[in-house]
């Protein structure tokens, strides 16, 4: 990760000297450490800079890959480590002390930032030049990812525990970065990405200032980086860059009272957007990433020093290396192949520019006024979900309408079939003996670690949590052991007390009413033939916290007339199916974006059977056609991907499968 600058003077007619490029990087792991491990050695071979690792959903919530929650979640959205082996086999061969390495990591960030550190103390490494990145922001993810552990006062202890401790040992790490990219998955604005992310980075300063002697704190400051996202109206998101840097200078200054442009440089990566990419017509998605990397590249004052892209068919399934390869070479054509880097910022003085950047600074602060007078990020995690959750609501209103047109989607949908995705291969399937192969070697390693010497680390590590010590020294004590992510985050649940975010879907209808009186009115019809009100129950079984879809679908069924229980993520399918035999509800719908819908759909089949549960049961996310056919084979009634847009229109098919008179529909 390195930073944004200010543009440089050129000596006129002379030849301009060239920028470094950004590092170039692609978001990857899957199925085993040691294919995760092949599939970087690859990728550094092609000519990409830092690696970026995704950690499976166990590993991010802190499960071992044999707890009940992570069944079917192994391996799918990421690398399963579950102990220092997994961490040894995906770094087997690739020196840690020559990479940076971003690992996209938050409530567990603490232990795999141990394991990493053991194992490259044991390649011999100097762990003072260790570079890279964990994410490390709770925060967002009670508000837009889901992968929290603990209540968010603790959770911010440990991010600050991390930021002390490599303040002293890791000098040349990021120990925190700052993630707004969520938060536009989610469906912020640009303001509130704006503000949310900088409120975010207020409250981790503000407690770390406790915990670094104050000689160092400007330092500690300058050590904090930003993860953002870029979405397809790039010129905004271009001023979004250029007001992100602006910003953060503004709070350095005033709040901390930093000068120093060193520590107050706005640090930051990028991925660009993903909750934009298609379904129907995927191939057009090059365009788009193409398009808003532009956004995070051309304005030299606010580029971003470490780019990864996502591939063109994720909206489809897993990429292929092929596919990230494809991703890659855009960066390096824009970086080798033309002249971007060899001038100074192209967009200074423009005053369309500056009038923009100045509104989204406006809107900004005034986010952010509103945040510090309601005590901070940590004390306003309900108010900013709640506006994500209306953002989201109204950007998918607008494409509903056809006020925002999305190529392929609601305009434009005739199309050849493409050859891209098409025949044996063209998207990348995890094999299901990866799992047993996972589960295997966790119960190997188990059998053969010293359990004395585990338990008495653990003790430590539990001691630590209770007592206020930083927790870093006695996590990694507990890695080297042999200890597992299980255990680890069994450990810290004990200590701080488990915790279930807040959903940001109100029991009060919106005041929605775009095409939703027939929609209503059919409501209170089969209501009336059923003697009460039609009763629909959300869930998302599993761990996949990406609670986008499944808030939408609540609240707009809420704003429709039904009665809507929706819990949030990270439920058995044994407790949706007591709940929906509890609240005698008339339809349950499930969410599952992490591909792990197959063996969670069949669990809650056969467990809603066995119950004597009846009622219709659809499910959303992405699932591949092959897969659709056989949940329906399931006993599923409907299978919505997001090519499915149309709220209204599943509501009616909501509706339809309720009906008990569907002769008077």
């Amino acid at each position: 990760m390195t930073e944004a600058k200010a543009p440089t003077e050129t000596i006129a007619g002379a030849k301009p000297v060239k920028d470094k490029p950004w590092l170039f990087r692609t978001y990857a792991g899957h199925s085993t450490a040691s294919a995760s491990n092949e599939l970087y050695r690859g990728n550094l071979a092609k000519g990409q800079t830092g690696l970026s690792v995704a950690f499976d959903l166990p590993t991010q919530t802190g499960y071992d890959s044999d707890h009940e929650l992570s069944r079917g979640e192994v391996g799918k959205v990421g690398v399963p480590v579950c102990h220092l082996g997994d961490m040894r086999s995906l770094f087997k061969d690739i020196p840690l002390e020559q990479m940076n390495t971003s690992m996209t990591i938050n409530a567990t960030a603490p232990w795999l930032l141990a394991l990493y550190v053991a194992v490259a103390e044991e390649q011999g490494a100097d762990i003072t030049q260790l570079q890279g990145t964990v994410q490390n922001d709770i925060i967002k993810e009670y508000l837009s990812r889901g992968t929290y552990i603990c209540p968010p006062k603790p959770s911010l202890r440990l991010i600050t525990d991390v930021a002390a401790w490599t303040g002293q040992h890791l000098p040349k790490w990021n120990p925190m970065n700052v993630c707004s990219y969520h938060l536009q998955e989610a469906g912020a604005t640009p303001e509130q990405e704006l503000a949310f992310a900088l409120a975010t980075a207020c409250a981790v300063l503000d407690d770390l200032k406790g915990k670094v002697a104050e000689k160092d704190f400007p330092k500690m400051v300058g050590r904090i980086s930003f993860f953002v996202n870029a979405g397809i109206r790039f010129v905004t998101e271009m001023c979004k860059m250029r007001a992100f840097v602006d910003l953060w200078t503004e709070i350095c200054r005033d709040r901390y009272g930093i000068t120093d442009e060193k520590y107050s440089r706005f640090r930051y990566g990028v991925q660009v957007n993903s909750l934009g990419l298609t379904e129907p017509q995927p191939e057009n998605n090059v365009y788009r990433i193409l398009i808003e990397m532009l956004a995070v590249t051309l304005s030299k004052r606010a580029r971003a020093r470490a780019v990864q892209l996502p591939a063109w068919n994720e909206a489809l399934g897993l990429p292929r290396p092929w596919d990230q390869q494809w991703s890659l070479r855009m960066q390096q054509i824009l970086a080798y192949e033309t002249d971007l880097l060899e001038y100074d910022d192209l967009f200074d003085e423009n005053p369309a520019i500056d009038r923009k950047v100045e509104a989204l600074k406006q809107g900004a602060r005034d986010e952010l006024a509103q945040i510090d007078a309601m005590g901070g990020a940590v004390a306003s995690i309900e108010y900013m979900k709640s506006r994500l959750v209306e953002a989201n609501a109204e950007r998918i209103a607008r494409i509903e309408t056809q006020e925002t047109i999305v190529v392929g989607v609601n305009r434009w949908r005739e199309t050849e079939p493409s050859p891209l995705t098409t025949g044996d291969g063209a998207i990348m399937v995890i094999d299901e003996a990866a799992e047993a192969d996972q589960l295997d070697r966790l119960r190997a390693w188990r059998e053969a670690r010293d359990e004395a010497r585990v338990r008495e680390a653990l003790e430590e590590l539990r001691e630590a949590a209770a007592q206020g010590r930083n927790i870093m020294p006695p996590s990694i004590k507990a890695a080297k052991a042999g200890a597992t992510t299980g255990e680890w985050g069994e450990t810290v649940r004990k200590a701080f007390g488990q915790y279930r975010g807040p959903t940001g879907v109100s029991k009060n209808p919106s005041n929605r009413t775009e095409g939703l009186e027939p929609i209503r009115e059919a409501v209170s019809a089969v209501s009336a033939r059923l003697g009460r009100q039609l009763s629909f129950l959300v869930g998302k079984p599993g761990l996949d916290g990406h609670s986008n879809g499944a808030e939408q679908i609540a609240a707009r069924a809420r704003d429709c007339g039904m009665e809507i229980h929706y819990e949030g993520i990270r439920l058995t399918p044994a407790e949706i199916v007591a709940a929906a035999a509890d609240q005698d509800v008339h339809v349950v719908g499930l969410s599952i974006l992490s591909g792990s819908h197959i063996p969670l759909i069949s669990d809650m089949m056969e467990r809603m059977r066995a119950a004597g549960l009846t009622v219709p049961v659809v499910v959303g996310g992405i699932i591949p056609e092959e897969d659709a056919v056989k949940l329906r084979a399931m006993g599923v009634a409907a299978v919505y991907t997001p090519k499915d847009f149309e709220l209204n229109r599943i509501m009616m098919d909501i509706v339809t499968l309720v009906d008990p008179e569907p002769e008077a529909a």
